[in-house]
């Protein structure tokens, strides 16, 4: 073994040890929910909905709603509330009506604690109830407006040592499958290291040729016409104002997770354009340059990336148009804005991976690229781009499905990114998992290039 491969595998296995260290002395903060159970009997149907608060702020992000639908009879209803929230306000229906709540607590396992409002009720003024009567743990409210509430205080000392020990047990199970998954994966590579290492060895030997190609293809895909490469950036405009004219004119679609619209529309949006237009290009690269494919002497895998590279010039100018749309509306760019280059490049790898993949079976099943469309426009839609994944908060296990989409980490990221100002740490589980993904997709697209290229030539 050579100096310099000494070094670098002394460089690899350094990182994979320091990368170990910090996933055992991981520990971060505390999170979960406790579960607010109450039994309530009502005269009429009622959307009842539950708003956390820490100091009598309100936001429907920091809510969830039930539907009590069984008139005069009692149905049990639960709610989660996180675990950082020390109060919550009861929304009781849109409309007056006469409502019995009981066997109100907040659990956490099996511990339980009361509430004391169900002794001790306090009538507000504003509240929009008529009269409010405590016997025995129950609460007899009768309601005379279309937003009636009553606030619950959340006693959570018995509750927290639960649910902090409750945390460690999920997180040390959590770290190990880290490790594992890690620490496997570094194995497997280092013994198929020759077959695993082919692929970006050939395109760090060939990044001059690769940027030069991905210029030519980017000044020569729209020459001939009048504008030239002004249509790049035309379609993905007319699109943003098309879903902002739909969602905010039409449906009169209010902020979104707090923030404007038009803000969550652009952030999220700019890199699903630049994952479906490499995802496109990359996967026609070797039909479109079918005369390169047939040259005994060319390094027909840096094609596919050549495309991606050439997609990345348009998403770096729709990049700087929402940084400026974002200052506009007083979002102005932070030291955490600068993640957007973390997330490019967790685009660029995660497409990579497929485009590998796409790039070498379109070229004997033709209808791939009918399928990619099909997927694309359905994609946009599973991805919570023009809606929000908390308006499912009633089927967790469906948020939970639509997180499994590395899509949904990296729009989340933009959105973190020129938005939220979140740095991509605080979701390290997450974002393990989105690596663990896309190096997978990345090593299994490089070995379906490499067993069919032998016979690329031959069907184009």
């Amino acid at each position: 073994m050579g100096r310099k491969k000494k070094i670098l595998a002394g460089i690899c296995v350094l990182c994979l040890l320091v990368l170990n260290v910090l996933i055992v002395c991981h520990r971060g903060s505390v999170g979960g929910n406790y579960e607010l159970h109450l039994t309530m009997n009502s005269d009429k149907e009622q959307e009842i909905q539950v708003y956390y608060s820490a100091a009598g702020e309100l936001s429907e992000k920091s809510s969830q709603v039930k539907t009590y639908d069984q008139v005069g009879e009692s149905q049990e209803l639960v709610f989660s509330v996180p675990f950082q929230f020390n109060m919550v306000r009861l929304d009781l229906g849109t409309q007056p009506g006469t409502f019995t709540i009981e066997n109100v607590y907040l659990g956490c396992k099996d511990t339980k604690t009361e509430i004391p409002e169900m002794t001790n009720p306090k009538l507000i003024e504003g509240q929009q109830l008529e009269s409010l009567e405590a016997n025995d743990g129950t609460l007899k409210i009768w309601t005379n407006g279309t937003d009636p509430y009553v606030w619950l205080h959340l006693d959570k000392e018995k509750l927290y040592p639960v649910l902090e020990k409750d945390y460690t047990q999920k997180l040390w199970i959590k770290n190990i499958l880290m490790l594992l998954l890690i620490d496997g994966g570094a194995v497997v590579a280092f013994v198929f290291r020759k077959k695993v290492l082919t692929l970006p060895i050939e395109l760090l030997q060939n990044r001059k040729l690769i940027m030069n190609l991905a210029k030519n293809d980017f000044k020569t895909k729209y020459a001939g016409s009048y504008l030239g490469i002004v249509w790049a950036f035309v379609q993905p405009i007319v699109t943003i104002l098309v879903y902002w004219f739909v969602f905010s004119v039409g449906l009169k679609a209010g902020n979104v997770s707090d923030y404007p619209f038009v803000l969550y529309l652009v952030s999220g949006i700019v890199p699903w354009f630049f994952f479906q237009d490499a995802l496109n290009g990359g996967t026609n690269a070797l039909m479109e340059y079918n005369y390169l494919v047939k040259k005994v002497v060319f390094k027909i895998s840096v094609l596919p990336i050549v495309k991606m590279i050439s997609a990345l010039f348009v998403h770096a100018f729709f990049v700087a148009f929402s940084l400026v749309l974002c200052s506009l509306y007083g979002y102005t760019p932070s030291l955490a804005t600068l993640q957007i280059f973390y997330y490019s490049l967790c685009t660029f790898m995660f497409t990579l991976g497929l485009v590998y993949a796409t790039s070498a079976i379109v070229v004997f099943f033709r209808d791939l690229t009918q399928i990619i469309s099909i997927f694309l426009q359905v994609g946009i839609w599973l991805t919570p781009i023009m809606w929000d994944v908390n308006m499912l908060a009633n089927y967790p296990w469906l948020i939970k499905l639509f997180k499994l989409n590395p899509m949904y980490y990296i729009v989340t990221g933009y959105r973190d990114s020129m938005l939220g100002h979140v740095w991509f740490w605080n979701h390290w589980g997450w974002t393990v998992y989105f690596w663990i993904v896309t190096v997978v997709l990345f090593a299994l697209g490089s070995w379906i290039f490499k067993r069919l290229k032998p016979h690329f030539a031959d069907v184009l």
